[in-house]
């Protein structure tokens, strides 16, 4: 089966594709030859990846999923959630986004924080959403080379390394962005 995975991010669609291979063929925007930019103005992520699969199942009319990901720092009144990409600024720099993170909390005790993911797919036009949900903490300084966003400073309960220290498959199976993709796997096998 031919999945759109509506985004123009080469990290998440290449973190999708293995975790949804070899029973699912995933492809992105960019493969669609659509460099359009879906505005992300729901005030929710379910609400953000809702309207971006809509986007895409109303110009294509293919089956298609979306995502939207947020993190969440208690220390900051759940911020940046559904801000995260573009937290540090209009560029969407993760650097920028670690850095407004870092310095926000440069006096908190507390770090915890969870990343949330929700995922709709659109498939034959009925709408479904999945979410995922991983909790951990804010590292005081950035560690690892893997991953994206804030993947540096994210380290997952029971772990004692962040994402960017983990390999991709080890990261799939335990992030937010994984938990909501297996369930998008789970219900496609009904």
């Amino acid at each position: 089966m031919k999945l759109v995975f509506a985004t123009h991010n080469a990290n998440k669609l290449q973190e999708v594709k293995e975790l949804l291979a070899p029973k699912y063929e995933v492809i992105g925007l960019t493969e669609l030859n659509d460099h359009e930019d879906i505005p992300e103005n729901e005030p929710t992520l379910e609400g953000n990846a809702l309207v971006k699969a809509r986007t895409i199942w109303s110009k294509y009319g293919l089956s298609c999923f979306s995502d939207d990901t947020g993190l969440e720092i208690d220390a900051l009144g759940g911020e940046p959630g559904v801000y995260s990409a573009r937290y540090g600024g209009p560029d969407k720099d993760p650097e920028q986004n670690m850095a407004k993170v870092l310095d926000g909390l440069k006096d908190k005790t507390d770090r915890t924080a969870r990343f949330r993911t929700a995922v709709a797919l659109i498939l034959d036009g009925n709408q479904h959403v999945f979410n995922g949900t991983v909790e951990g903490t804010i590292r005081k300084e950035k560690s690892g080379a893997q991953g994206f966003g804030y993947d540096p400073i994210f380290q997952p309960e029971g772990y004692e390394i962040t994402f960017a220290e983990m390999d991709s498959a080890e990261k799939g199976r335990i992030s937010h962005r994984g938990r909501a993709i297996k369930a998008l796997a789970d219900f496609l096998k009904q």
